[in-house]
């Protein structure tokens, strides 16, 4: 526990050191030494995870039986979540492209962008198709509803006739966060009430997003398209979603939505307790469905 384990051991204080001891080595000599001797430069690796949530199983188990029953019903199964923001800018983007020469950015400085886009995908798992709404206000439970009646007015309506139900899958953070009371209330107000839509609502753990469908089926493919590519106006970006394909037959449709959503929403008990909502016995916390209420209730 000497001070030496707190000071990085870089080939040029490794050869200082030795020099110290008396054996004269140069950095080239410490290095092969170390490669002889099964050292190389190494970097973290995620693998230990904390301790899984009891639940945990349960809830996959539950997640898949109820994606089995509303795809053999005809019902529409979408997985929805909220891809990282991005710089709208001529700023340099992760990723490689074939060209004859590099693209030329400018230095990575966030005040200088023209604006953040907020990308919120919807992806239909009977359809493999996907939607992306680009946003450039907050990532609210507003915005995301909003995503939500887009897509059911233009799109989903017409895919599925006369539905009147719906399951979406969604990760438990973000502004549609598992607790977040506005998420729940503006489902209530704007989805089920105006469309008459029964939303059942399922979440996956905490620690589990990358097994939302919506992550490995089009956000996973849309940052492969634009990979390397600077995302310098938002008619760049809305063009790099539509133009995300895959051998399966992936097809996606982007709209741009700049409209400002507030902030900071309160909703209290006895507005939660008005909605007409019903968790399951299994998972309650991140299983529940919301439903129409009647035209004279109190909203």
């Amino acid at each position: 526990m000497g001070r030496q384990k707190w000071v990085r051991s870089s080939l040029r204080n490794l050869s200082k050191r030795l020099d110290e001891q008396g054996h004269k080595a140069c950095t080239h000599t410490v290095a092969r030494l170390l490669r002889k001797m099964g050292y190389s430069l190494q970097v973290a690796q995620k693998q230990r995870v904390g301790a899984a949530h009891p639940d945990r199983d349960q809830q996959f188990k539950y997640i898949a039986e109820l994606k089995e029953k509303f795809l053999r019903e005809g019902l529409p199964v979408i997985s929805i979540d909220t891809k990282k923001k991005e710089l709208i800018g001529n700023y340099r983007r992760e990723g490689k492209n074939w060209r004859r020469e590099p693209i030329q950015v400018d230095a990575h400085f966030a005040g200088y962008a023209k604006c953040v886009a907020v990308p919120f995908g919807i992806y239909d798992l009977a359809k493999n198709a996907g939607y992306v709404t680009v946003g450039i206000s907050g990532n609210t439970s507003e915005f995301a509803v909003s995503c939500l009646e887009q897509w059911w007015q233009n799109y989903g309506q017409l895919a599925y006739g006369q539905a009147n139900r719906v399951l979406i899958l969604a990760d438990g953070g973000g502004g549609n966060g598992y607790n977040h009371r506005s998420w729940k209330k503006d489902l209530q107000d704007r989805l089920c009430d105006v469309m008459g839509l029964t939303v059942t609502i399922s979440h996956y753990p905490t620690g589990c997003s990358r097994w939302n469908p919506i992550e490995y089926r089009l956000f996973s493919h849309i940052s492969m398209n634009w990979a390397g590519q600077p995302l310098r106006s938002l008619d760049a970006m809305l063009a790099f979603i539509r133009g995300t394909t895959t051998q399966a037959g992936l097809t996606v449709e982007a709209r741009l939505d700049q409209a400002i959503y507030r902030k900071g929403r309160k909703v209290t008990k006895a507005q939660l307790a008005a909605l007409a909502l019903s968790t399951d016995e299994v998972c309650p916390l991140w299983n529940y469905t919301i439903a129409p209420r009647a035209a004279n209730s109190d909203r």
